[in-house]
């Protein structure tokens, strides 16, 4: 079962009050329990229409210092998806690199890329700018498993390919900060290795 975007409340206004916390043992429990779908897992359908533009207005608020909002969403579906693999696959290094560029988005239904447009500021670091832009692909996949969808997150090396990237669309200074693959999935995923918070905690 999915939920409708009608479910999800409609957008704040600027200065409206909002609660100022959210007290909630659901939400704890789905942030502990939570786990990305392997793509190979992800099959249609996916979240389209009202709920894509729920997902993505969702993603949006994530803390952005400057209001800035460093990032732009490029929706990857349908026949564009095979159209884009193509594009990877003409930059591509190697035939194993152009075989595998072939399939990057025809694994799942749908993939959202998560573009950085992250750029100088004379108050704002980049890296800040960066870091928002991380945040919205996490509020993405939270989002999209809270409405019933599996989710994963990929990078790769056309993320770090100047080709690979204006093959895509992107300006020069843009990066891709992930491949957010969509989709419902058909196993349950299991979990997997986790760093050790303990270890990397300290006290000043």
């Amino acid at each position: 079962m999915t939920i409708p975007a009608s479910a999800i409340p409609a957008a704040p206004q600027d200065n409206d009050v909002l609660a100022a916390t959210h007290p909630s043992a659901e939400t704890l429990a789905f942030l502990a329990l939570r786990r990305s779908t392997k793509v190979i897992h992800l099959t249609a359908p996916a979240p389209s229409g009202d709920q894509l533009d729920a997902l993505l207005r969702i993603a949006s608020r994530v803390p952005d210092h400057g209001k800035l909002g460093p990032w732009r969403f490029v929706i990857i579906e349908g026949e564009a998806r095979a159209r884009a693999g193509e594009a990877l696959a003409g930059v591509a290094p190697d035939a194993p690199s152009a075989e595998a560029a072939r399939n990057t988005f025809t694994r799942a239904p749908l993939c959202v890329m998560v573009v950085s447009t992250a750029a100088p500021h004379a108050k704002i670091p980049e890296w800040e700018q960066q870091l928002a832009t991380g945040a919205a692909c996490f509020a993405l996949l939270l989002g999209a498993d809270a409405m019933g969808y599996g989710g994963c997150w990929l990078t790769g090396w056309p993320c770090y390919d100047a080709r690979a990237r204006a093959s895509l669309g992107l300006a020069e200074q843009e990066r891709i900060a992930g491949f957010i693959h969509l989709g419902t999935p058909t196993e349950a995923p299991t979990e997997r290795v986790r760093a050790n918070w303990a270890e990397r905690v300290s006290r000043f």
